[in-house]
């Protein structure tokens, strides 16, 4: 690629093309919409069925791909034809959600039919002046989406119609090599974070799926599913008498320079829960700050953080030695137990934390409290054994994450210099 700053010329192009874009009107490129606003199936006198032709809502359309696992609703052959007659959808064709959420770009696909549900509109392009692939990737811009949400209206659900759309102007490539040579980027790209996050989901439910089946349900002593060689009756212990010292936090003042910007981790609520540990915290303390406040330093592989307000629930083990604010109750894990079962164990942990919560501004959960909670663990061995086991699946959702993290920052820094 090479660089260059003209006007109504990209920051970086690809090789092999100059000239300026052309600016036009947004639906000056659209041959037809297709969009069913308020058309239901009670309206055609039918039904949604059980299978059948899969129905895309605005649900289903994320930023760069369908997710087939939400919303999931069909219609016969007999609502298909009545729904999508003249207006049958193809492979690559781009789907926009209006509303609910307003703004999400995908493309169909596969070349299986489906009807379009509610909040989703089809462009049908005009093929010598615009490629869909390129239109799929030139609406998701910076400069388009921040013209859509300005001229879009309502409350919460922000909405736009096609008399918004045909206000939108845009700054296309005259030339419909460039636009494929853009659109077919973006397209695998997509597709690259498509796979991962595909993989990511896929993992995510593997391991909701097991914790179901590996830890025992209420009223019972044994799990559904075990590791080999391990039988007879977990044991019913007391969260903060058997298990773990549970320890809170503390912030210092504020109002004292001297007491922030130190070497010491300070953990506060919002920075807990998207990755399984805390290797370091936005904001640090001093020495003195932590010696000012109630705040105390945990120690790092035993301790497992929960928030305990503002969100409760959310943990996270400590890779280095740190302290956090008031918003947590956390658990410094007792000789004989594993950290990594007791993370495992979080949903349990939670359920009980948000049945004992109190609080009329904010609900909040006492270390008192929380300690109070009986859990069934197994012996040390069973407890490692498990969460060995997680911690590997722990990681791979996180590998996967991770890139998805970082092909979401290229294709962002991409958009907002490939496009003018």
């Amino acid at each position: 690629m090479s660089e260059t700053k003209q006007a109504k010329v990209p920051e970086i192009r690809f090789k092999g093309f100059s000239g300026e874009w052309g600016v036009v009107g947004l639906l000056d490129n659209i041959a037809k919409i297709i969009d069913f606003r308020g058309r239901t199936p009670k309206k055609l006198g039918l039904d949604w069925s059980a299978s059948g032709y899969r129905a895309l809502s605005a649900l289903n359309v994320k930023q760069g791909y369908i997710d087939f696992s939400i919303d999931p609703h069909f219609g016969n052959q007999e609502l298909y034809d009545k729904w999508m007659s003249g207006s049958e959808l193809h492979k690559d064709q781009v789907l926009f959600t209006t509303e609910a959420p307003m703004g999400n770009v995908a493309q169909i696909p596969n070349s299986d039919k489906y009807i379009l549900s509610q909040r989703t509109i089809a462009f049908v392009v005009k093929p010598k002046v615009i490629t869909e692939n390129f239109l799929a990737v030139l609406l998701r811009s910076p400069k388009v989406f921040q013209e859509l949400s300005a001229l879009s209206s309502g409350g919460t659900a922000k909405g736009v119609s096609q008399r918004v759309l045909a206000k939108i102007n845009i700054t296309l490539p005259r030339e419909l090599t460039e636009q494929t040579s853009i659109g077919n980027t973006f397209q695998k790209l997509d597709n690259l974070i498509n796979q991962h996050q595909q993989k990511h989901d896929t993992l995510s439910n593997i391991k909701k799926a097991i914790l179901e089946k590996m830890f025992p349900k209420q009223g019972e002593t044994v799990p559904e599913i075990r590791f080999k060689g391990f039988s007879g009756e977990w044991e019913e212990k007391e969260l903060g008498t058997d298990v773990a010292e549970i320890i809170g936090g503390g912030t210092p003042s504020t109002a004292i320079s001297e007491f922030w910007d130190g070497d010491i981790d300070w953990y506060s609520p919002t920075e807990i829960g998207k990755r399984v540990y805390a290797n370091g915290s936005e904001k640090k303390i001093t020495a003195l700050g932590l010696k000012s406040s109630s705040a105390k330093i945990l120690p790092a592989g035993n301790t497992v953080l929960f928030t305990s307000r503002a969100g409760i629930g959310d943990m996270a083990i400590l890779a280095k030695p740190g302290a956090t604010n008031q918003g947590f109750q956390s658990l410094v894990v007792k000789e004989g137990f594993s950290p990594y079962f007791l993370y495992s164990s979080g949903k349990l942990i939670k359920e009980f934390a948000l049945k004992h919560a109190s609080g009329s501004t904010f609900l909040e959960v006492s270390g008192k409290q929380l300690g109070r909670m009986k859990i069934l663990m197994p012996n040390y061995e069973e407890q490692t054994t498990i969460g060995n086991y997680f911690q590997k699946l722990d990681t791979l959702i996180d590998q996967h994450q991770q890139q998805l993290t970082k092909l979401n920052n290229i294709k962002q820094a991409c958009l907002s210099k490939m496009f003018v």
